[in-house]
């Protein structure tokens, strides 16, 4: 079985009552509800939560919810122990975590993911991007000259049990994927929502189309 999981807790502090907070005509948690409905590969999905208002936004969009503790809805507990704590409950092979704040997915994009992790022998598939961006005063080449690393954009994990046992999201084998810049949104403040707003919209009205997203390709 394929479990996707939204982690939505109620207690976030850079954007209060963000995973609910309207953003182009919908609820920011009801994108990835969706994202994951449209997939052909999810064989199951939950929304982690403790919130009720959260749970019954979720329910309105016919998501599954898992009700968390109040004790894994503390901001310093990371996502991992969320997703421990819910294996026991769900059998599974593979869990796919998509983060309600990261709303912008091109139609295919989880499946596609899923679909590498087990055409692949890795226990991890990641989105994100290249980034060759230093901290100032630490290299003297050009910009371009500088070497690239893979930065995660919170988009779409496809984790191995096994993994998430160990109190991780990233295993040993690792297949990163690079996907458009207009995915990478992540939000995490108000700039990011009104950005992320404005990407959401134009896709909508089809000012902005997936055919405007790059290609899918391998970091390595």
């Amino acid at each position: 079985m394929i479990l996707a999981v939204t982690p939505a807790r109620g207690g976030s502090k850079g954007i209060p009552r963000k995973n609910i907070k309207s953003i182009a005509g919908r609820p920011l948690l009801a994108w990835s509800i969706g994202h994951a409905q449209n997939s052909r590969m999810i064989d199951q999905f939950v929304v982690s939560t403790e919130d009720p208002e959260i749970a019954s936004v979720a329910k309105q969009y016919n998501a599954h919810v898992d009700d968390r503790s109040n004790e894994l809805a503390d901001d310093t507990v990371g996502v991992a122990a969320v997703l421990q704590d819910l294996l026991p409950r769900y059998g599974c092979k593979a869990i796919v975590l998509l983060q309600a704040t990261s709303p912008v997915r091109r139609p295919g994009l989880i499946d596609h993911c899923i679909q590498e992790f087990l055409d692949s022998d890795v226990d991890t598939v990641v989105t994100g991007f290249s980034c060759n961006k230093r901290e100032f005063g630490t290299y003297n080449q050009r910009r371009q000259d500088l070497d690239y690393f893979f930065h995660d954009d919170g988009n779409v994990y496809v984790v191995a049990p096994e993994v998430i046992r160990a109190g991780r999201i990233c295993g040993e084998k690792v297949r990163r994927k690079v996907i458009s810049r207009w995915e990478n949104i992540e939000i995490d403040d108000l700039y990011d929502f009104w950005l992320c707003e404005k990407i959401l919209n134009d896709l909508r009205q089809e000012v902005l189309v997936p055919n405007n997203f790059l290609p899918i390709q391998n970091f390595d």
